[in-house]
């Protein structure tokens, strides 16, 4: 039996004509490393207004018990459920540009329909460019420039970046289906991966964020602001250089991180910067006070 792709989702009554607009997209539940595509997403949705302008069927969709909703409770009722949802709004950059930002949890169930029904929305309005983002992890130190790993449906699409790794497997996602079926479809779309240093995975990490941002911009060609985002960064940064610096253990494993990184760099072998855990420290060798620094990262309001 086939699906009509179309019953997953509904559309806004009022959805303005959206010819040559850019889709980004980001869904929870694949591997985020260092939040840097959450953290963009919070930074984008807080920078501009917004409305929803096209909402998923989330209830077949999503595996409630693998990642349930929070309930909170009060004295003797429940006051208050947080309904997962998984929406496209539409917002304006900076120079009044529309563009469109998908977001929520990635499906658990009906991939390929769920892919299907985006690329139904993708012609319907004449979108011209997909871009999906996230963060993984590196074998690189933050005193280090952060890269970006770019892949797309056309190599024009590519053209200008720099080339991490020749072939690789990965557990599957659903950015990374809609990319390849999109480009199936003959529609252009990429995705940028910031790399994260490995240590700082779980924590927020602005530097990612902003990284990816960058990456966009010059891609899309929107005017989204960075100022935010470059601030947090540089505090983030300044707080992790405190914590190398009252560190013997984690400033040498930084150092040998930068020596290992300079010397792939220079010999032009930036493929081998994937993290490999043969061969790079363990979260145990940075010690307990990065460990507490990560911990206390967690803890902090944006």
């Amino acid at each position: 039996m086939v699906l009509d792709p179309e019953n997953l989702y509904e559309v806004d009554s009022d959805v303005p004509d959206l010819t040559g607009a850019v889709l980004l997209h980001h869904l929870d539940g694949f591997m985020d490393a260092g939040s840097a595509g959450g953290a963009l997403v919070e930074q984008l949705l807080s920078g501009y207004e917004h409305r929803v302008v096209a909402r998923f069927d989330i209830d077949g969709l999503l595996d409630y018990r693998s990642r349930r909703p929070m309930m909170t409770f009060v004295t003797d009722h429940w006051e208050d459920y947080q309904a997962p949802e998984l929406v496209v709004r539409l917002l304006h950059d900076s120079a009044g540009t529309p563009f469109l930002l998908m977001t929520g949890p990635e499906p658990d169930f009906r991939w390929e329909a769920f892919v299907d029904s985006v690329r139904h929305l993708v012609e319907r309005w004449g979108v011209r460019l997909s871009v999906g983002f996230h963060g993984i992890p590196m074998g690189v130190p933050h005193t280090r420039p952060l890269g970006v790993t770019v892949h797309g449906t056309r190599p024009e699409l590519t053209a200008g970046h720099d080339t991490f790794f020749n072939r690789v497997q990965v557990p599957g996602n659903v950015s990374g289906l809609l990319e390849l079926r999109l480009g199936e479809a003959g529609l252009d779309a990429v995705g940028f991966a910031a790399h994260v240093p490995h240590y700082l995975t779980q924590s927020t990490y602005p530097a990612a964020a902003l990284v990816l941002l960058d990456t966009i911009v010059q891609a899309t060609d929107l005017v989204l602001p960075v100022a935010a985002l470059a601030e947090s960064s540089r505090r983030a940064d300044a707080e992790i250089q405190r914590q190398v610096a009252e560190s013997d253990q984690v400033a040498e494993v930084v150092a040998a991180l930068e020596r290992q990184y300079d010397a792939f760099v220079d010999a032009n072998d930036k493929q081998n910067l994937l993290v490999d855990p043969e061969n790079i420290p363990s979260a145990d060798e940075l010690g307990a006070e990065l460990e507490r620094f990560l911990a206390e990262q967690q803890r902090k309001p944006e």
